[in-house]
């Protein structure tokens, strides 16, 4: 696999986890008992905490990244046996 096709893919892996992980641990305004001011959404996050979730993103995708790449180098499963026969 060439570094091209590998920053590729974990980009593709950290994007794919990062939008599972986002809800966790998310609370709105009206689930936190504060009271909203006008013309602000009830249903946006109180405290995202996106840096946190950048970070557990990043450390979950280096680890599927590395068992994608110990798949792939092991020969269990090769890139030309994804696209099936010619």
């Amino acid at each position: 696999m060439s570094i091209g096709s590998g920053l590729a893919i974990y980009f593709v892996i950290w994007w794919t986890v990062l939008f599972a992980v986002l809800p966790f641990g998310v609370k709105n305004a009206h689930e936190a008992g504060v009271a909203v001011d006008e013309g602000h959404d009830a249903g946006a996050p109180m405290a995202p905490r996106l840096v946190k979730k950048a970070l557990i993103t990043t450390a979950v995708s280096a680890m599927l990244f590395a068992g994608f790449v110990w798949v792939i180098n092991s020969g269990l499963i090769g890139l030309e046996d994804l696209w099936g026969p010619p």
